[in-house]
């Protein structure tokens, strides 16, 4: 075809003075033989991607909740988004140890949704027993106003998720909150403490805060509690130290 081009034989703008006009693209066929294909654009939903565009928006702002919990190098406290991502991570490689069948995909859009009402709420620390006596009611009234901003049916199943999350009664809500207890765990090991060494809270705080993984990884239970037993020890003994 390039040749035929090049001696003047063939133009896109039309066939040559000596073939028929029906000829017009024949040559173009015999080197991309594929029919024309027509596209139809559905009309979208304009007032439905809107709400979906402004929540999706209002969701960057927990990249601006801070936790207690630190980065793995110790430079500063990581963010909620952060946090988030990393146990979404997390579960992916870990499912192995799951106690029980779990629908994995419904685990990690749990994950992916159930801190977005710090947006509002804040992040509450897990041993401020005063800041935990109003949580409910804070992670509440921000599940009602962020979930309602999308569409009823997105919102109302991003909002089962969350309730399912909180509840503790499937498989899937077990694992992910598991898994959720496993990563802030590692962030400690990796700072020599991280959160227990700042903060003080008692080993048996520890340990119920542990608890989930016992029950829904437990294969990791023998490595979390030993890790846990060093460090107290290792916090009693240079209390201990004249």
């Amino acid at each position: 075809m390039l040749e035929t081009i090049k001696e003047g034989k063939t133009s896109v703008d039309g066939p040559p003075a000596d073939r028929p006009a029906g000829a017009r693209y024949g040559r173009l066929r015999e080197h991309f033989p594929c029919r024309p294909v027509s596209f139809r654009i559905a009309a979208m939903d304009q007032e439905r991607l809107s709400q979906q565009a402004a929540f999706l928006t209002e969701s960057d702002k927990l990249k601006s909740i801070l936790r207690r919990t630190l980065l793995a190098d110790g430079s500063r406290r990581e963010n909620t988004a952060e946090h988030s991502w990393h146990i979404i991570l997390t579960a992916m490689v870990l499912r192995e140890y799951a106690a029980e069948p779990v629908n994995f995909e419904r685990a990690l859009e749990m994950l992916a949704v159930h801190d977005l009402v710090e947006i509002d709420a804040d992040d509450t620390f897990a041993y401020d027993a005063e800041a935990n006596r109003t949580r409910a009611d804070r992670e509440r009234r921000a599940a009602e106003r962020l979930f309602g901003m999308l569409p009823s049916d997105l919102g109302g199943n991003l909002r089962a998720l969350w309730e399912e999350f909180e509840a503790h009664q499937t498989a899937e809500s077990r694992f992910a909150n598991a898994v959720d207890r496993f990563q802030p765990f590692l962030q400690n090991l990796a700072t020599e403490g991280g959160s227990w060494r700042i903060y003080h809270p008692t080993r048996e705080q520890v340990l119920r805060r542990m608890d989930p993984v016992r029950t829904a990884l437990p294969a990791l239970w023998p490595f979390i509690l030993a890790a846990i037993d060093q460090f107290f020890s290792a916090a009693e003994s240079s209390q201990t130290e004249p």
